[in-house]
């Protein structure tokens, strides 16, 4: 073995060594939860602890994204969690799906990102609008992390206001013929299949399943990013993409159909961001018990209690509005505001946490001993995608008001 590859295994087996994380639950959350959720989080939080944590910062130093990681999460059951069994995903309900993006995105957000796009993204609309064979030929290879799938909605011009789209598609008698381009697309550039939204000749906008190896089909990557950078973005560019007709998407037409996937992907969000926010938390309230100054640690001076206290307050405040909105959801009775509210919130609140606890670790914060400039960074991408924060705001303002400031 190398002195490099001595010296990378050292470091990996030291932040393994490091990952000593402990979950608060200073509300006593966990009565709330079954046997099986408990069982559930301990399993995903093990695997956090043994596949992702000893890596995540030399992946994310690298720009690297390790495709092993998606048959990891199959065999894990991290794909479509709340799908049917039948098609070999996990007939769990949504606490449990919350629960694993939230020990995911404790570990990381590019990650939690991947197993997201991948469950709520791509498979959901191919089991909510597909038909029959196309559930049984596409969900049970996603759900095993088999195939990778990407959504394509947001365009160059097109972010927060996706009905303006330009992709498009026309009716060539045996048929489709799809051109146009998507941009910050998760998980593109590797992807197998791309659920793809675009209007067709009335300017209706549907969804078609496109495979990597159609001809005029391709996923440029995007490369300089400082935010998600363990995870894979890029495009999907078509050019006179011919998709066969029984790659459309049958049972729901309209904005309103990908607009269901993000409420599911955004509630995904609102679990993960409180595990980067808890993340951050326990990293810095370890390190403010053993870093001396002043000849004491620096957890015994006001300001320091101060900044764990609104911490620990604020995850715990997320943990309950998250918890009756997977209750609600499980009822089949959230709605988009709702979950509005919870994403704007966690994310919102990891932020702030990310940035305190970096100041409690002080100099330190800043390397990548520590995850707190990791998270804070990834935190900027999550507060934009799926609904930026301003747009989440006024989706509440609009259900307030009844007025909608954005149209």
């Amino acid at each position: 073995m190398s002195t490099h590859s001595m010296a990378t295994d050292a470091k990996s087996a030291k932040r393994a060594s490091q990952d000593r994380f402990e979950s608060p639950d200073f509300y006593q959350l966990d009565d709330l939860l079954t046997e099986e959720h408990k069982l559930i989080r301990s399993s995903i939080r093990d695997f956090v602890k043994k596949e992702i944590s000893p890596n995540i910062e030399e992946w994310c130093q690298n720009a690297h994204f390790p495709y092993e990681i998606v048959k990891k999460f199959g065999e894990i059951g991290a794909f479509g969690p709340t799908l049917p069994t039948e098609y070999g995903c996990g007939g769990l309900d949504y606490i449990s799906y919350g629960l694993i993006m939230q020990e995911i995105e404790r570990g990381d957000s590019g990650m939690r990102s991947t197993a997201s796009v991948q469950g709520s993204l791509v498979m959901y609309p191919i089991y909510k609008f597909g038909s029959e064979a196309q559930r049984k030929k596409y969900l049970p290879k996603l759900a095993s992390g088999e195939y990778l799938g990407c959504f394509g909605l947001t365009e160059p011009n097109h972010g927060s206001n996706p009905s303006g789209m330009l992709t498009n598609f026309k009716d060539m008698g045996d048929h489709y013929l799809l051109n146009g381009a998507k941009m910050w697309i998760s998980n593109s550039p590797k992807a197998d299949i791309a659920v793809v939204w675009a209007k067709n000749e009335e300017g209706r906008i549907h969804g078609l399943i496109v495979e990597r190896g159609m001809e005029g089909f391709s996923t440029p990557e995007t490369h300089g990013k400082w935010s998600l950078r363990a995870s894979c973005t890029g495009e999907l560019v078509f050019d006179n993409v011919k998709v066969p007709k029984e790659n459309l998407l049958p049972g729901k037409s309209g904005l309103g159909a990908p607009m269901m996937c993000l409420d599911s992907a955004r509630f995904g969000i609102a679990w993960g961001a409180i595990g980067a926010a808890m993340d951050c938390y326990d990293s810095a309230r370890r390190y403010a018990m053993e870093r001396i100054q002043f000849d004491k640690p620096i957890a015994s001076f006001q300001l320091t209690q101060k900044k764990l206290a609104e911490m620990l307050t604020e995850i715990t405040k997320a943990q309950l509005l998250n918890w009756r909105l997977g209750v609600l959801m499980n009822e089949g009775k959230a709605t988009t505001p709702q979950i509005s509210m919870a994403k704007r919130n966690s994310v919102e609140m990891a932020l702030n946490i990310a940035r305190e606890a970096r100041q409690i670790h002080g100099g330190m914060g800043i390397t990548g001993e520590y995850p707190m400039m990791r998270h804070m960074m990834n935190l900027e991408s999550v507060v934009t995608y799926e609904g930026t924060h301003d747009i989440h705001l006024l989706i509440l303002g609009a259900e307030i008001t009844g007025i909608p400031a954005f149209k």
